[in-house]
């Protein structure tokens, strides 16, 4: 359980409570494998996410696959606040200089943060830390094989999966670069978060039926593949 889920101690303690097995929590904790996250292990790094979210960002390479069998990756900095996405790129040869010119982008002017996690891919190499810290910029390492160290990130790759990418045949560079956008101004602008209180990053104002004959009208994003909702007098 805790090799296939990355699940500490808690979680695998009330999965085989639900199978029958009684067995004391602490028990569990002594059998994990190596390298396993144990409860203190989560709860220090829930508080470190929590106590620096605003001055936090999380990065991550996404791939995907094209219709000629090539493959391109999508770089994103997610910014932990608000969720916002700060920068975004598509490639198809993530290497390490080329992921320095997308942080000098993602951060100009005196607005990089704090921190910033990344995991220990081998394209970031020595230039990415390095660069990180010529700004200013403290770089948190997850551990190997520990995606909920990056959580946000994680998650929004997640949501771009399902509600974009599943959903579309992608041709090249320019076609998900455009697309992308598209998914990010909606992601800002429109979807709700449930880790926002249900609010979108950029706050959707609370817009009541304004008439008894108002309706409700479906506004497409994405070409159609998602929508907003909003009122709309009956012409």
């Amino acid at each position: 359980m805790a090799r296939e889920n990355g699940w500490g101690a808690p979680r695998i303690h009330g999965e085989l409570l639900k199978l029958g097995i009684g067995i004391d929590e602490r028990t569990v904790s002594r059998y994990l494998p190596r390298g396993s996250t144990s409860p203190d292990q989560l709860q220090r790094w829930l508080a470190f996410l929590h106590n620096h979210r605003d001055a936090l960002v999380g990065m991550d390479f996404f791939t995907v696959p094209t219709v000629t069998f090539g493959l391109l990756w999508v770089w994103v900095v997610l910014h932990h606040e608000r969720r916002r996405v700060m920068h975004f790129a598509v490639t198809d040869r993530p290497e390490a200089p080329w992921i320095v010119q997308q942080i000098r982008e993602a951060f100009p002017f005196d607005t990089a943060p704090r921190y910033a996690i990344l995991d220990r891919d081998g394209k970031y190499g020595l230039a990415v830390p390095e660069a990180l810290r010529s700004l200013g910029v403290k770089p948190v390492r997850t551990a190997p094989h520990s995606p909920w160290q990056n959580p946000y990130v994680e998650r929004f790759g997640g949501t771009l999966r399902r509600e974009l990418l599943d959903k579309i045949i992608v041709f090249n560079q320019r076609q998900l670069r455009r697309v992308m956008a598209q998914f990010v101004r909606y992601y800002h602008a429109d979807r709700c978060h449930l880790g926002l209180e249900k609010d979108t990053p950029e706050l959707r104002v609370v817009t009541p039926q304004p008439s008894p004959t108002a309706g409700v009208v479906a506004l497409p994003r994405v070409g159609g593949l998602q929508h907003r909702y909003e009122w709309r007098e009956a012409a």
